[in-house]
């Protein structure tokens, strides 16, 4: 269906209104705590994406990867190497892989030390806690403590929480969250493995 120039300029008029009446209405700045959940693929992805916005305006930040560290990720690699960036890995594994729910509850206390610390430093422009969904999921941390500390962060800093299985009473703290579904993946359909470039 072809839409006239006039009905066109209309829409785009009223959408720009629009627009402009809620640019006008937000007034005041804050550090936010985004969280990225679902089943669908883009979680760490779109946190990492958040990281070279931060990294590219000369402002610090930390990364906490939870469970991954056992694997090879580019991402570790190249903004560990990037200046304004601390990167620490602290996990064994995939669940699965590990088998000790112990093991894994020492690496995550590991892992929640190392972001309270930068999470209560003041150095920090953005903390992403990668996977620590996950951990909250299998209860390796108890949520109270981790939503009392998120609770008492800077006034400017962001969080930036990813993984599956997000608990509600961390989406009901957040300020923006974003669910990715899962609509159709090469792993499931083809049996295409992972690949670099775009899973690690």
């Amino acid at each position: 269906m072809k839409t006239d120039p006039d009905s066109h300029q209309r829409m785009t008029q009223r959408r720009r209104e629009g627009h402009e009446k809620k640019q006008a209405a937000a007034t005041h700045e804050k550090g936010l705590l985004v969280v990225n959940t679902g089943n669908g693929k883009g979680k760490s992805t779109a946190a990492f994406g958040m990281a070279v916005r931060v990294l590219g305006h000369g402002m610090k930040l930390g990364v906490v990867q939870f469970i991954k560290g056992a694997l090879h990720t580019a991402e570790r690699d190249f903004l560990g190497s990037v200046a304004h960036c601390d990167f620490v890995t602290m996990g064994d594994g995939y669940t699965w892989n590990t088998q000790n729910r112990d093991a894994d509850i020492a690496t995550a206390r590991k892992g929640w030390d190392e972001a309270k610390r930068m999470i209560e430093s003041g150095e920090y422009a953005m903390v992403i806690l990668d996977e620590l969904n996950t951990v909250l999921k299998y209860e390796y941390l108890p949520i109270d403590e981790v939503l009392g500390v998120l609770d008492a962060r800077a006034p400017h800093l962001h969080v930036v929480v990813t993984g599956r299985h997000a608990p509600d009473a961390l989406i009901e703290a957040a300020d923006l969250v974003t669910e990715m579904r899962l609509v159709k993946h090469p792993y499931r359909e083809q049996g295409v493995k992972a690949q670099k470039g775009v899973e690690f």
